[in-house]
This record gives C-alpha cells, sequence and structure tokens, in this order.
C-alpha cells in the first residue's frame, strides 16, 4: 500500500495509518551507552546491552481492558456501534448518576446518546422520548457549548427521520467542535436525509481531512464507504469498509462493518460473499441490527427458502423491525402463501404506527408498504408529503413507483429518473431503482430504455427480490428480442 499524508482521501484508499519506522538498533545502543556513561560518573556502572536491557527490565502488566460501561461509553460519544449488553449496563450507571446529580449535564446527554443507541439496536422506538427528555433536560442544565447534547440531539432527530432537525442541531455541533470527527457523520446523514448530496460530500471531504487516531479511523472509513457507495463507487465503497473491518477494535464494531460489507456484496449480486459476511457478523455479535436479514435474504436468493425464514424469524425475535417484517411479507407472497404475507402486511402497520407514535416519520415506508400491498393512491398523498420534506433518492423512488402503481405514469417516471441520475444524486447502483423505472418505461412503451434499465437490474443484482426480480425477467420476455435503433437521449 502506497503511503500518503494525513488527510489523503482518495477513493479506494485506506485510512489505515502504516506502521512508523522502526528506529535502527544502533540508535538504541548509543543511547543506552550514553546513559551508562552518565550512570559511572555517578558510581554506578551500566553497560547493558539492549537485548540484556529488555531482560532485565521490571515486568510491567498490560492496562487492563475497557470494562462494559467504558467500552459503551466510548461509543456513544463517538457514534461506533455498542454492544448491547454494554448499553444496558451503560443505561443502568446514566440513570443511577441522574438520579444522584440531577444538575449534571453531561451524565443527562450520555443517558440520551445511550438510549439512541439503544433504540437503533432494539428497533425499540420507545427509548427515543426518553432520549429526548434526558437530552432536553442536558440543554437546560448547560444551555451553552454542551456539545455532547447537541450530538445526541441530532443523533436522535436522525433516528426519527427528522434530517432537518438533524441539519440544524449538527451544525451547530460541527461549529462548536470543528476538530472532532465524530460530529460529522450525524451531519452526513442528515444531508442525505434532506437529498443534499453537494452537502454531505463535502462534510465527507472535511472529515477525511481531519487528523483522527487510529482507534477512529475505522469508523471514519466506515462513513467514506456509505458516502462512495451513494457516489455509485461501489469498489471504493468495499475496500474502505473491509479495512474498517479489519481495523475495528470491538466485535460489535467489527460485526457492524463487516454486516455492511456483506450489504454491499448482496447489492452487486455476490451471494456467496454476502452469506459468509453476514454469518461471520453474527458470530461476533449476534444481536448485530443488519447481519440477520441479511443472512435471511442471502439464503432466500439462493433458494434455502425453509432456511431464509428461519433466518428472518430469528432476526424479528431479537429485532422487531418493520421494514424487515415488509421484506419477510413479501417473500410469503412470492412463496403465494398469501395469508401469511398478510399477516406480515398487518404485523407492518401495527409497528410502524408504534414507531410513528414515539415521533419516528414512517412515512416512507408505509408509503411503500401502500403502494405495493394497500392503496396505491394512499401511497402518493403519504409520499408527495414526506418528498416535499425529505427530497432524497429514496423517497423519489417510492413515489415515483407510487405514482406508477396509480396509473400515473407520466409523472413517475419524472421521480424515477431522478432516482437513477446520478446529476441529481441518483448515483447508488440500486437494483430495486433500476426495476421500478424499467416498469414505468415498459408501461409507457419506451422499450429500448426500458429494457436497458430492466437488464441492468437483473446484471446489478439478479435476485434483488423475490417478488419483483420475476417480474424483471418476466417484462423483457415480454419485450422479446432487442430492436435496433437509438435510444432516448436521457437514458444516454
Amino acid at each position: 500500500m502506497a503511503k500518503r499524508q494525513h488527510g489523503d482521501a482518495r477513493p479506494g484508499t485506506s485510512l489505515v495509518a502504516e506502521p512508523p519506522p522502526r528506529r535502527p538498533r544502533r540508535w538504541l545502543r548509543r543511547t543506552l551507552l550514553t546513559v551508562a556513561a552518565a550512570g559511572a560518573a555517578a558510581g554506578v556502572a551500566l553497560t547493558l546491552l539492549p537485548r540484556e536491557a529488555q531482560q532485565r527490565a521490571p515486568h510491567r502488566p498490560p492496562a487492563p481492558a475497557p470494562g462494559p460501561q467504558a467500552r459503551a461509553l466510548t461509543a456513544v460519544t463517538t457514534g461506533v456501534p455498542a454492544a448491547l449488553p454494554d448499553l444496558t449496563e451503560l443505561i443502568t450507571r446514566q440513570e443511577s448518576a441522574v438520579r444522584a446529580r440531577p444538575a449534571d449535564a453531561r451524565a443527562w446527554a450520555v443517558l440520551g446518546l445511550a438510549y439512541v443507541a439503544r433504540a437503533n439496536r432494539t428497533a425499540d422506538a420507545a427509548d427515543l422520548p426518553r432520549a429526548e427528555r434526558a437530552l432536553g433536560t442536558s440543554l437546560k442544565a448547560l444551555a451553552t457549548k454542551n456539545t455532547e447534547a447537541l450530538a445526541g440531539m441530532t443523533a436522535l432527530a436522525n433516528a426519527r427521520r427528522d434530517f432537518a432537525a438533524a441539519k440544524r442541531y449538527g451544525e451547530q455541533a460541527l461549529k462548536l467542535t470543528p476538530k472532532r470527527w465524530s460530529a460529522y457523520p450525524p451531519l452526513i446523514d442528515a444531508y442525505n436525509g434532506l437529498g443534499d448530496y453537494t452537502a454531505a460530500r463535502n462534510t465527507l471531504d472535511k472529515l477525511m481531512a481531519l487528523r483522527t487516531a487510529p482507534a477512529d479511523r475505522p469508523a471514519v472509513m466506515a462513513r467514506a464507504s456509505a458516502v462512495y457507495r451513494d457516489r455509485g463507487w461501489r469498489e471504493d465503497a468495499m475496500a474502505q469498509l473491509t479495512d474498517a473491518a479489519a481495523a475495528a477494535g470491538t466485535p460489535a464494531e467489527q460485526a457492524a462493518y463487516r454486516a455492511g460489507v456483506g450489504q454491499l456484496a448482496w447489492e452487486r449480486g455476490d451471494l456467496t460473499d454476502a452469506l459468509e459476511q453476514f454469518t461471520e457478523a453474527l458470530r461476533l455479535d449476534p444481536a448485530e441490527v443488519t447481519a440477520g436479514p441479511g443472512k435471511a435474504r442471502a439464503l432466500a436468493a439462493r433458494g434455502r427458502t425453509a432456511d431464509a425464514l428461519t433466518a428472518y424469524r430469528e432476526a424479528l425475535a431479537k429485532r422487531p423491525d418493520a421494514e424487515v417484517t415488509l421484506e419477510l411479507g413479501e417473500l410469503y407472497e412470492s412463496l403465494h402463501r398469501t395469508r401469511d404475507a398478510e399477516a406480515q402486511y398487518a404485523l407492518v402497520r401495527k409497528r410502524a404506527e408504534k414507531s410513528a407514535s414515539d415521533g419516528v416519520d414512517e412515512e416512507l415506508l408505509l408509503g411503500r408498504l401502500e403502494a405495493d400491498h394497500g392503496d396505491p393512491q394512499e401511497a402518493v398523498t403519504r409520499l408527495r408529503a414526506e418528498y416535499r420534506q425529505h427530497p432524497g433518492t429514496e423517497v423519489a423512488d417510492a413515489l415515483g413507483w407510487a405514482l406508477h402503481r396509480a396509473g400515473a405514469d407520466k409523472e413517475a417516471l419524472k421521480y424515477a429518473t431522478a432516482a437513477t441520475d446520478r446529476t441529481k444524486g441518483g448515483g447508488v447502483r440500486s437494483a430495486l431503482h433500476a426495476f421500478h423505472r424499467g416498469m414505468i418505461e415498459y408501461k409507457l412503451e419506451r422499450y429500448g430504455s426500458a429494457r436497458l434499465q430492466l437488464e441492468d437490474a437483473l446484471m446489478v443484482n439478479p435476485a434483488f427480490s423475490p417478488l419483483w426480480a420475476p417480474e424483471a425477467r418476466a417484462a423483457l420476455q415480454d419485450m422479446g428480442e432487442r430492436s435496433e435503433g437509438p435510444l432516448p437521449a436521457d437514458v444516454l
């Protein structure tokens, strides 16, 4: 690996620092002889050679490894993944601390951060109102320069998909601590949620230019990987995240990055690597939030349906996530198990409504559910309002598809094009986005472009959905052989 200066952020390069150059042994010998001469002048004969010095040096036991609370405290204050048992211990300690010291702003802020982290780990949005109360109490106790409370409010707003609030709090936190690397990733998430991809990329560039400690670099690489993925730089994203997983300091952090590598492998259709990465992530941390559903997804794609259903049930027993519940319902539907599918769709609504009552914006998920398995017109209503607030790629794709399902294909194409247009932020290579645009153009009889999009969806990931991949193949078969002639200009 080529040596780089600090702050070099070229895509595809690792941020792991190379080991410092070893000092020549003659330097060490000369130093010891100098010390020996000084000692002799004081009547003490020091003639130890380097190896002898090492043998006779007093044994110093290694520093004890940090305990669960210390690990969780480091994780939540820097935004890296924390093990669920560690979070539980930290929350217990912080709840005792704020009862003993109700005016301790930092104790309240750490408690709020821990609540947000646990909500993300368990999909239990009931922790989010608790986080809001704790962080609000911290800000009342220390109204100015309370960077930890501002960081907590940013994380809370992102967890609720309130990206405008996350941007506001995140920019305040960054202004106070521009050299603190952990202030940057939550702000990047907020910009992405608002569809401001230019600001997200600029913020990443500033993050990459910082001098970060070795222990922090895996998290920085993971953030870079996510932005590279959104730009469509899949190999660069994979290189950064693979290096992050190799350099991660705790099993929970390593498991999260391994699961991320598995997701990238899944998105490019590499089912073998995806399954291996998800399985290893679960070995490292059985509570890793994306590894269980990822494993189930990969098993379904390989035709191991019974194993996939078991993996989905196990994942949902640990973390009853509404989006994963929707995936399981669609797998049942692809197997023509209609009653089982309908039961899962009803559960999606129940879980989404519960988290919405705790302040989470679930309009994107509910819009997707209504578009495909409910009332497309209701989906359009929900997603129009959501797009006005959060005009990002995911919402544009969902709105375009809802309009298509409601019969408004001409308007649908505008949003589907935005979701797949690199100049408008749609640089991510998403098989689902390409499928949606291809089916819309197929309905509009734009067959050249429709074929291109559907072929691209199946090339990116031939098994991107048990429900929709067969639909893509059926549409391509219906269009017959490729015809000669120019494609529309916007496709080119």
